[in-house]
């Protein structure tokens, strides 16, 4: 299980590193070198994006992978058969990240069969709340995957156990309301916020959304447990190439 594969790891690291590609993008050999680096480096999670046309939690740097990626011919056949070649070749676990349109298109039990047969542990869904989403937790339940629910600085204390209790593997934490890629301040003020999401749930902390250098996982350390890094390595791609990807993580780390 996925919380259980996080609590371990975490018994030898104060916190650990998941990152985030787009499939396909800028070409499905260079997201294959980009995973490779990435799990050299020493990532222990990562989410592989099924690239969407609207997606709406993702900022620029995303939005525009995912529009290349598409551009690129990157379908969910595609994404596939690369999730299935990297999740075995590359011993961490994988989940996919996608939009729930692309899931109801495919059907939901499909998918999470799909899943379970190419060793994904989990889906990331963020336009899919659990009020709307029981098709999706049963199929999920069924081939015992991970639904990871999302937590933001705007969620009441009610609303965060209502979430907490349909979630498993770990919560992934919104570090400031908005979307992907955009500045986050790393304060007393988050401390504080992620104080309320460890009261609400006895799973991992993930926090997203901001975290760009090796400060900011620093300042996670001891209050949260994984760091995940998304729009900033796909910066780094579009500037200096797929190979700089695992250069990045070993200096973040």
């Amino acid at each position: 299980m996925l919380e259980s594969y996080i609590k371990e790891r975490l018994k030898t690291k104060k916190i650990l590193l998941m990152t985030h590609i787009v499939m396909g993008y800028p070409s499905f050999e260079a997201s294959y070198d980009i995973v490779k680096q990435m799990v050299e480096a020493g990532v222990d999670l990562m989410e592989l994006q099924i690239p969407f046309s609207e997606p709406m939690a993702d900022g620029p740097v995303i939005l525009k992978a995912n529009q290349k990626a598409i551009e690129n011919g990157s379908s969910v056949q595609k994404c596939f058969e690369f999730a299935q070649k990297v999740s075995s070749e590359f011993t961490i676990p994988f989940l996919f990240m996608s939009y729930a349109n692309v899931l109801f298109k495919y059907g939901m039990e499909r998918f999470s069969d799909k899943m379970d047969q190419i060793n994904l542990k989990g889906a990331i869904v963020p336009d899919l709340p659990p009020e709307e989403g029981a098709d999706y937790i049963k199929a999920m339940k069924k081939n015992n995957l991970s639904p990871i629910y999302i937590f933001s600085p705007e969620t009441s204390d009610e609303r965060l156990e209502y979430i907490s209790s349909y979630a498993s593997g770990f919560v992934y934490c919104l570090a400031r309301k908005g979307v992907t890629g955009k500045d986050t301040a790393f304060s007393d003020d988050l401390a504080t916020y992620l104080s309320r999401c460890r009261k609400a749930t006895d799973l991992p902390l993930a926090v997203g959304f901001g975290v760009k250098e090796k400060a900011d996982i620093d300042y996670l350390k001891g209050k949260a447990d994984i760091a995940v890094i998304g729009s900033q390595t796909i910066r780094i791609v579009e500037e200096k190439g797929a190979g700089a990807a695992g250069e990045f993580i070993r200096s973040i780390i």
